[in-house]
């Protein structure tokens, strides 16, 4: 069978592909660091130069930021699109590395051999799976199994600030009928995943402010409204007693899980118990009635993440402060749209504000959710490839972050995207000694080659 030669191909390959990898990784494309810059263009170079050695029509284009790469390779079938991103974060605490994060090598470890260095799993890594599926058909069968294009930015860990010009500009040529992504991760050790529902980001700083300066709280307290009380009493009233978000409106265009993708998620056997004692708790803390999958991956959220307000250095000082303020972020599911759930907000906490407080917002971005049509049968097809290279079925599950590229490839490009990777929770990506395991890399590998196949017959 074709498909078997390039399986075999593949694992014969594997020792040359490893370190093709790591040639990669010795590679410090950091975006955020201005002194790094030459080194995201020498990445790109060495993109450019890999796709080109397989076959690929590559080019480095310029962008106001760093380079993106872009390739075609011609074949019969659909068109399909790769998306990754060659850069990497950066590397602080260097301290905290047990070695240099850009001399990666492959090491043992009890649960088996790792490639540790910067960016092995976010996302040359993952990255580079794609890459060598293409290269080990191309060389049992001499071509393509279908119209193949690549997009590498080098940018996503710094905001993407050239992405959405750069699609908008070349959209007639980055468009296609499929989109893939390799930016995700396994659910555990052997159960792959096509994540088809992303949360959106709402955030949202507040400041209140109630005497023209701070005040001494012996003379002025009970007298002198106090607007950390009044910001306490905003941020308890955020949530009632069943967990549930009371903002109005705020539920509007969230919708219930689908049956079938309930009934996958339960499969997965996930242990809240064990999820949050990892960090030290115990219970959900969500909505009542709702699985913690479900709170993560398809429930919308409201969370503080910081206040301040008075005195908070050492010591004690009986202050009365002038001003508190509060970061708030809002995840998004289903349609639910951020523009109106920011100014329910901002009217919801004018209306609490009492008699000689004012309130000052500051916006914080603002992204809708992102879901894929699981309805297209290249996603079925893509799950039952790779239900055939990994020991458990593979599931459609949800994502509780948020990878706006998805969302770009369906709204500047009309183009449905399909996010598969081979991560595990324990890569460390953006920490100290990232990692990702060889056999992520190498069924990896197995698996894209195994959904070329499927997708293209």
């Amino acid at each position: 069978m074709a498909l078997d030669s390039v399986l075999a191909r593949i694992d014969a390959d594997l020792p040359q592909a490893t370190e093709r990898l790591l040639e990669l990784l010795r590679i410090p494309s950091i975006s955020t660091d201005p002194a790094y810059d030459a080194e995201c263009a020498r990445a790109a170079d060495w993109l450019v130069a890999d796709l080109r050695s397989i076959g690929f029509d590559a080019e480095k284009r310029p962008t106001p930021g760093h380079p993106m790469v872009v390739a075609h390779g011609d074949g019969p079938g659909p068109h399909l699109m790769f998306y990754g991103h060659y850069d990497v974060q950066p590397v602080d605490p260097l301290n905290l590395w047990n070695r240099d994060p850009f001399d990666p090598a492959l090491e043992e470890t009890p649960a088996g051999t790792v490639i540790r260095g910067r960016g092995s799993s976010d996302d040359k890594g993952q990255l580079m799976t794609f890459v060598e599926a293409c290269r080990a058909w191309k060389a049992v069968h001499g071509s393509l199994p279908a119209k193949i294009s690549f997009f590498f930015e080098g940018e996503e860990e710094s905001g993407s600030p050239s992405l959405i010009p750069f699609m908008r500009e070349n959209a007639q040529e980055l468009r296609a009928d499929v989109a893939l992504i390799c930016d995700t991760g396994l659910f555990g050790d052997n159960t792959p995943a096509i994540v088809t529902m992303l949360r959106g980001l709402l955030g949202e700083e507040l400041t209140i402010t109630g005497p023209s300066k701070d005040l001494h709280s012996g003379m002025y307290g009970g007298a002198a409204m106090n607007p950390i009380r009044v910001l306490a009493r905003i941020i308890a009233a955020l949530h009632d007693s069943t967990g549930r978000v009371t903002v109005p409106g705020f539920y509007d265009g969230v919708p219930e899980l689908p049956e079938d993708i309930a009934a996958q998620w339960q499969a997965l056997g996930f242990d809240h118990k064990e999820f949050l004692g990892e960090v030290g708790l115990s219970e959900p803390a969500g909505e009542q009635g709702r699985s913690a999958l479900e709170m993560i991956w398809s429930r919308p959220t409201c969370e503080v993440n910081g206040i301040i307000g008075g005195y908070t250095g050492k010591g004690f000082k009986t202050v009365l402060p002038s001003q508190a303020s509060a970061k708030i972020s809002f995840r998004l599911v289903g349609t639910q749209d951020p523009a109106k759930i920011r100014q329910s907000f901002r009217a919801y906490v004018t209306s609490m504000l009492p008699p000689d407080c004012k309130v000052e917002f500051h916006g914080h971005g603002a992204s809708p959710a992102g879901q894929m049509s699981i309805d297209l049968p290249a996603f079925e097809k893509a799950r039952a490839a790779l239900s055939d290279e990994w020991p458990n079925p593979a599931a459609y599950v949800g994502c509780g972050g948020s990878i706006p590229i998805a969302g770009y490839f369906k709204d500047v490009l009309g183009t449905d995207a399909m996010l598969i990777g081979f991560g595990k929770d324990d890569d460390a990506i953006h920490s100290p000694n990232e990692k990702y395991d060889l056999k992520s890399f190498h069924k990896g590998i197995r698996s894209w080659a195994r959904i070329l196949d499927a997708l293209t017959k």
